[in-house]
C-alpha cells in the first residue's frame, strides 16, 4: 500500500502529521541501510513514492559504462537514451522534469529515476529522495572498490601468469613441455579444460596445430599436423585468421560478429573463444578456448584477456622455436666441424697425392711437344705411370678411324702376349672403348662379364688376376685404351688406383691427338698455301660480282622499274643536294617542274592498264627529249613525273621548258593499233623562295599543278604569292579539319523522305555538315577536296554514319535512316563486316539503315560490289541506288545487285515543267513503271511543288523527298 501524503490521512498516529512524517522517515533510513544493493535502494524508495511516477531507475559507478536498472531488463536503446537524456542535462544545467538525479558522482557513481508524472513538491518526498541518493552513492562506490580490488587481484594474476610464460620460454623444456606448461597457465587464468594454438602459414595458406586438447573431439588434429585452410573455411578459426580480430560465442550463437557466414567444423561447443597471435600486422596463428558445459560461459573480459595473453605466448613460441633452431644448428655446426677435421685429414693426403699425380701430368703434357718419335714418347708414357701406380704390365690400345681395327703401339709384359693389330670384337679393351668409363676387372668380374655377354673368353688371359684399363678420350669420343694388369693376388688395384690412371689416360689422350695434330697441321699448311691462292682468285672475281650487283640494285632502288626513269627518291636526293648547295651560297638558281598527265585514268579504265604502261613509258620517252642535257627527269608515281632544272636563271626559262613539254604531248601516240591522245598539266615553282627542306618545293610545285588542272589542264601555272597564300588557306583548312574530327564538329543533318499517298514521314537521308567554329555550318562541297587531299575523308565519313544511327530513335517518324557510300569505302575489304559491326552497336533493327550509292560504283569491279551488298543484306542493312538515270547504268544492269530502292535523279522531275516535260513524263514514267516490275522501291528527288507530288503519284511513284516535305534539318536537343 502506497502512502497518501495529504493532509486528511486518516492513517496518521495520534502524534500527528508531523509524527507520523517522522516515522516514516525513520523506517525508511532503517530500510536504507538494510539494503545492500543499489536494486534495493531504488526498490525502497519506490515504495514511498507515489504509485506510477517512478518508471524506471538507473545506476552505475562508472558512469555512462556498465549501467544497471531497476526494474531489471531494460534494453540497450532504453539504457543508451537515459544516458544521452542525463548528458544533456549536465551540459545544461537544467533540471529535466523527466529525470530525478539521485546522485551524480565522476567517482562514486551516478544514479537516476525516470518520471513518468511529475513528483508533488513535499518536503517529506524530497527528503525521502535525498537519503536514498547518499545511500545509493556509498553503494556504488562500494561497489566501484570491489571491482577495483577484483581488477586488480586479475592483473596481479595476469602478471604471475606473463612470468610464468616468460620462464616457460627460456626454460631447458622441450616444445610439448612448455605447450603443457602453456596450457595450465591459461588455465589458472580462465576456464581453458579445451584448448588449442594453431600457427599461421601465410605462403602456404594452411594452419600447423602446434598444440591441441579437447575433451570432447576425439578426432581433432594431431600436434604438428598441418591442416590448409580451404578445409576450415568459414570457421570460427578460420574468420580469426583471415578477419585478424578475436571472436566470442560459438557457431550457432556468435556474439561477436565475423564478416561472413559461419560453417561449423569439428564438435560444437557451447561457448568458444579465439583470438589471433599478431606481429606488426600480419596474423602468425590463433589461440581458442571453448566449453562444451552449459553453465561455464566466458565474457568480453576473458576475450580481452586472452588477446592480451596471446601476444605473450606468441612471444614465447618464438623464443622457444629459435632457442630450439639454435640447438640444431650448434648440433649440425659440431657435426660440420667434426666432419671438417676428418675431410682436412684426407685432403691433406689427398694434397700430397696430387702433387705426385700433377707432376705426372706436367711431365706428360710436356712429352706432346717432344720432337722424339713414337717409340720414346712411349716409353716415356709407361715410366711416368709408373711413378704412379704398379705398371710392370702396360700396354696402350688405339682404336682405328673406321673403328674395325685394334692396335697395340707400345705393349710391355711379363708374360709375353700376342701385341698384333686385330678386328675389334669382344676382349677387355673393346670393352672400355665400348662403355667409356674406366673398368677395374678382377677374376670374378671377369667371369661375370663374360656370362652376360660383354666380353668374349677368348681374349681374356686366365692368369690375370687384376686388369685396369682407362679410356683414352679425345673430341670426337674414346680413340683408345691405355691398361695395367697384375698376374699377382697380392698386387692387385682397386678405385684409387682407377682414379689415377683416368687423369693420366686424359692426359695421354691430350698428348696423342696434340701429336697427329701437330703432324696433321704440317700437312694442312702445305695445302692451304695452295687453296689461298686459289680463293684469292675466287674473291676476286666474287667482289667483282657483288660490286655489280650492288650497282644494279642501286639502279633498281632509285629508278622506276616502268619508266626506267628516277623515281621519287633519286628526286629527293638531288633536290637536298640542290638546296644544300643554295645554303651555302655556291650554286645558281633551280626549278622544279611537277607534270600530271590529263585523264589518265579513263585512259587506264577504257583501254586497260598494259596500254596505260604503254602511254606512261612514251611519256617518259617525250620528257626525256625535251629535258636540257643536265635535268633530272623522274616518275614520281602513277601518271605524275617531275624535272628538276638546275642553273636556271629564270622564270621564263623554266616556263619555256614547261611549254615543250606540253607541246610535245598534243601529238597523237600510237599503242599497238590505236592512237591515243594526251595532254599534260605542269606546276612550276622556283628555287628563289628561299626553301629550307625539299617537301616545301615539291608542296608548292604540286599546288601549281593543281591550280593548272583547276583551270582547264593542259597548260603550264607558276607558283606565286597568290598561290602560296591559297596554300596557306589550304593547310589552315585541313588543320582546322582534323581539330573539327578530334572536337566532334562533323554532324549529320536530316532530310525527310515520305510517302506520297499521304505524306507520311518513311525515313531520313543523313547529309554531312561541319559546324565550324569562325565560318558556320559548312556543306561538303566546301571542304571536300581538302578533307580527301589529306586522308580524313574515311574517319569522318564512319564518325558521321554512327551519329546518324544513334539518331534513329531520336527523328520523327523513325523508319529507316539512309547514309551516302562513296566507291572509295566500298574498296575496302573489311567495309561489310564494319558497318554492321556499327549497327550492332547502335542497337538497329533489320531495314533500319540504308546505304545510298552512285551508279559509278555499281560499275567499278560489279562482281565484288554485289557480294558486299549482298552480305549487307543478310545483315539487315538495305541498298538506295541514287541519282538514277544520271549515269551509265541501266535497270537491266541494275537487277544484278540486291537493291532496295532506286532514287530518280532530281532532273527529271524538275523538267515537269520546261517545254520537254512531255518526253520527260514519258522517259520518267517508264523508268517506274520498270523498277515496280523488278520489285524496287522508287523515290522521287527535287519534288518541290504540289504539281510534281501529283503528277509523281499518277505515275505510280511511291516515295519522295524535297523542298515540298521539309528540307535538311539538324537533330534537335
Amino acid at each position: 500500500m502506497q502512502p497518501d501524503f495529504g493532509p486528511d490521512d486518516p492513517g496518521t498516529n495520534q502524534g500527528g502529521p508531523e509524527a507520523t512524517a517522522r516515522h516514516d522517515q525513520d523506517a525508511f533510513a532503517v530500510a536504507l541501510l538494510q539494503a545492500a544493493t543499489p536494486q534495493a535502494v531504488a526498490a525502497a524508495l519506490a515504495q514511498r513514492l507515489p504509485a506510477a511516477v517512478v518508471a524506471r531507475a538507473f545506476w552505475s559507478p562508472r558512469w555512462p559504462e556498465a549501467v544497471d536498472s531497476d526494474p531489471p531488463g531494460a534494453s540497450d536503446s532504453e539504457i543508451a537514451r537515459a544516458v544521452r537524456e542525463i548528458g544533456a542535462v549536465r551540459a545544461s544545467r537544467a533540471p529535466d522534469p523527466r529525470y530525478l538525479v539521485l546522485c551524480d558522482d565522476a567517482q562514486d557513481g551516478t544514479a537516476v529515476l525516470r518520471l513518468q508524472a511529475p513528483l508533488p513538491a513535499s518536503a517529506t518526498v524530497d527528503g525521502l529522495c535525498s537519503m536514498a541518493g547518499a545511500r545509493m552513492a556509498e553503494l556504488l562506490a562500494a561497489e566501484r572498490l570491489r571491482s577495483e580490488l577484483a581488477t586488480l587481484e586479475k592483473s596481479g594474476q595476469l602478471q604471475s601468469a606473463l612470468f610464468a610464460i616468460a620462464d616457460l620460454a627460456g626454460s631447458g623444456l622441450d616444445m610439448p613441455e612448455m605447450l603443457r606448461g602453456l596450457h595450465n597457465i591459461i588455465s589458472g587464468l580462465m576456464y581453458a579444460e579445451n584448448f588449442y594454438i594453431a600457427l599461421h602459414d601465410e605462403a602456404g595458406d594452411s594452419l600447423r596445430f602446434a598444440y591441441f586438447a579437447d575433451s570432447v573431439d576425439e578426432a581433432g588434429p594431431a600436434p604438428g599436423q598441418i591442416v590448409p585452410m580451404a578445409s576450415i573455411e568459414r570457421g570460427l578459426t578460420w574468420y580469426v585468421v583471415k578477419d585478424a580480430r578475436p571472436l566470442l560465442g560459438s557457431s550457432m550463437n556468435p556474439r561477436t560478429r565475423p564478416s561472413g557466414p559461419l560453417a561449423l567444423h569439428g564438435a560444437e561447443s557451447t561457448d568458444w573463444i579465439g583470438v589471433p597471435m599478431l606481429r606488426d600486422g600480419h596474423v602468425h596463428g590463433a589461440l581458442v578456448v571453448q566449453s562444451y558445459l552449459e553453465g561455464t560461459r566466458y565474457n568480453q573480459s576473458d576475450m580481452a584477456l586472452l588477446s592480451f595473453v596471446a601476444e605473450h605466448v606468441l612471444t614465447a613460441l618464438e623464443r622457444k622455436g629459435a632457442q630450439e633452431q639454435l640447438e640444431r644448428h650448434v648440433a649440425d655446426r659440431t657435426r660440420m666441424l667434426a666432419e671438417a677435421n676428418r675431410e682436412l685429414s684426407r685432403e691433406v693426403a689427398e694434397r700430397q697425392r696430387s702433387e705426385r699425380l700433377q707432376a705426372a701430368l706436367y711431365r706428360l703434357a710436356a712429352l706432346a711437344s717432344s720432337e722424339e718419335g713414337s717409340a720414346a714418347f712411349y716409353r716415356q708414357v709407361h715410366a711416368v705411370v709408373g711413378g704412379l701406380i704398379n705398371a710392370r704390365n702396360f700396354y696402350i690400345a688405339l682404336l682405328s678411324e673406321d673403328g674395325t681395327q685394334v692396335s697395340f703401339p707400345y705393349a710391355v709384359d711379363a708374360c709375353g702376349s700376342d701385341w698384333s693389330t686385330r678386328s675389334y670384337g669382344r676382349g677387355m679393351t673393346e670393352y672400355v672403348i665400348r662403355t667409356g668409363k674406366t673398368q677395374v676387372v678382377d677374376t670374378a668380374r671377369m667371369i661375370e662379364l663374360a656370362r652376360a655377354g660383354e666380353i668374349d673368353a677368348r681374349y681374356v688371359d686366365s692368369t690375370v688376376s687384376t686388369w685396369l684399363g682407362a679410356p683414352l678420350t679425345g673430341i670426337g669420343g674414346v680413340i683408345g685404351v691405355v691398361a695395367v694388369q697384375s698376374y699377382s693376388l697380392a698386387r692387385g688395384y682397386d678405385d684409387s688406383d682407377a682414379e689415377v690412371l683416368t687423369f693420366a689416360a686424359q692426359q695421354i689422350a691430350s698428348s696423342l691427338q696434340r701429336r697427329a695434330a701437330a703432324e696433321h697441321l704440317r700437312e694442312a699448311n702445305a695445302r692451304l698455301e695452295e687453296r689461298v691462292e686459289s680463293r684469292t682468285r675466287e674473291l676476286r672475281e666474287q667482289i667483282a660480282q657483288r660490286e655489280r650487283a650492288e650497282a644494279r640494285l642501286r639502279h633498281q632502288l632509285l629508278h622506276d622499274p616502268l619508266t626506267g626513269l628516277p623515281n621519287r627518291v633519286l628526286l629527293r636526293e638531288r633536290i637536298e643536294h640542290v638546296l644544300a648547295s643554295a645554303r651555302e651560297g655556291d650554286a645558281p638558281g633551280f626549278a622544279l617542274l611537277y607534270i600530271d598527265v590529263d585523264r589518265f585514268k579513263q585512259i587506264n579504265d577504257s583501254l586497260g592498264h598494259l596500254v596505260g604502261d604503254d602511254v606512261l613509258k612514251q611519256v617518259a620517252l617525250r620528257l626525256a627529249r625535251v629535258a636540257p642535257a643536265h635535268a633530272v627527269v623522274a616518275r614520281l608515281s602513277g601518271d605524275e613525273f617531275a624535272i628538276l632544272l638546275e642553273d636556271v636563271e629564270s622564270a621564263a626559262a623554266a616556263a619555256e621548258v614547261a611549254q615543250r613539254v606540253i607541246e610535245a604531248m598534243r601529238e597523237p601516240m600510237l599503242v599497238g593499233d590505236r592512237q591515243v591522245l594526251v595532254s599534260a598539266s605542269v606546276g612550276i615553282t622556283l628555287g628563289d623562295r628561299g626553301y629550307e627542306d625539299l617537301d616545301a618545293v615539291l608542296f608548292d610545285a604540286d599546288v601549281a599543278l593543281y591550280r593548272a588542272k583547276e583551270h582547264g589542264r593542259n597548260r603550264q601555272v607558276l607558283f606565286d604569292d597568290d598561290l602560296q597564300r591559297a596554300a596557306a588557306d589550304t593547310r589552315t583548312l585541313a588543320r582546322q579539319l582534323r581539330e573539327g574530327l578530334l572536337g566532334d564538329a562533323f554532324v549529320p543533318w536530316f532530310e525527310p523522305q515520305v510517302r506520297l499517298t499521304d505524306g507520311a514521314i518513311v525515313g531520313h537521308e543523313a547529309l554531312l555538315r561541319w559546324q565550324h567554329p569562325e565560318r558556320g555550318v559548312l556543306a561538303p562541297a566546301q571542304f571536300l577536296q581538302v578533307a580527301e587531299d589529306n586522308g580524313l575523308l574515311d574517319a569522318i565519313d564512319w564518325r558521321t554514319y554512327r551519329r546518324a544511327c544513334e539518331a534513329l530513335a531520336h527523328l520523327p517518324g523513325a523508319g529507316f535512316v539512309s547514309v551516302n557510300v562513296p566507291s572509295r569505302l566500298l574498296r575496302h575489304a573489311d567495309f561489310d563486316t564494319r558497318l554492321l559491326r556499327l549497327v550492332e552497336e547502335a542497337k538497329l533493327g533489320p531495314g533500319q539503315l540504308r546505304i545510298e550509292i552512285s551508279e559509278g560504283t555499281l560499275l567499278h569491279d560489279p562482281d565484288t560490289v554485289a557480294g558486299i551488298l549482298g552480305r549487307l543484306r543478310d545483315g539487315g542493312v538495305d541498298t538506295v541506288l541514287d541519282d538514277f538515270g544520271s549515269g551509265y547504268s541501266s535497270l537491266a544492269f541494275v537487277h544484278r545487285f540486291p537493291l532496295r530502292m532506286v532514287k530518280i535523279d532530281r532532273k527529271f522531275v524538275s523538267r515537269f515543267a520546261t517545254d520537254d516535260s512531255a518526253r520527260g513524263q514519258a522517259v520518267l514514267a517508264a523508268l517506274v513503271a520498270l523498277a515496280r516490275s523488278l520489285d524496287i522501291e522508287v523515290l522521287a528527288e527535287g519534288v518541290e511543288t504540289e504539281a510534281q507530288r501529283q503528277m509523281l503519284l499518277s505515275m505510280g511513284c511511291q516515295h519522295g523527298q524535297g523542298f515540298l516535305f521539309g528540307r535538311a534539318q539538324p537533330l534537335r536537343a
